[in-house]
């Protein structure tokens, strides 16, 4: 037996309801009952709240992801500048000029290197961390 129900809806949600029977070819009855039942299911919440945990599960996996490849990065560059600065001496004022323009010149091979190995999709913390021997712990 089926209990008759009377509710307004606005008419914005009226066209939504009235398009999405008539795209699935049921009545507009079917659906309300269908959303209602789907609403309040007692595991509705349960299913919404797993859906929400897997993504974020995935969110957080991504931004750890994301940490990771900024430490390389960051880790890489601030070798990279100690490296420099600790080795290379400077420069007399005389040949200043040449430096500067040899400079520009290897900076835009780098650059160049750079979009190379980017289109080809190779990440430098990819590579660091299969060029890096695991630390196995010890079985003692």
């Amino acid at each position: 037996m089926r209990t008759k129900a009377t509710f307004r809806l606005p008419p914005d949600l009226m066209h939504r309801l009235a398009d999405y029977a008539a795209r699935k070819r049921v009545s507009q009855a079917v659906v309300v009952e269908a959303a209602l039942a789907s609403f309040l299911s007692p595991d509705n919440a349960e299913r919404l709240e797993a859906a929400l945990t897997r993504r974020l599960d995935r969110l957080t996996r991504s931004a750890e992801r994301l940490e990771r490849h900024v430490t390389v990065g960051n880790e890489a560059v601030a070798l990279f500048v100690r490296f420099w600065l600790t080795s290379t001496p400077p420069l007399p004022d005389t040949t200043q000029a040449a430096a500067q323009a040899k400079g520009k010149e290897r900076y835009q091979s780098f650059v160049e290197a750079l979009g190379r190995r980017l289109a080809k999709g190779q990440v430098l913390a990819d590579e660091v961390v299969r060029e890096t021997p695991s630390e196995k712990p010890d079985a003692t």
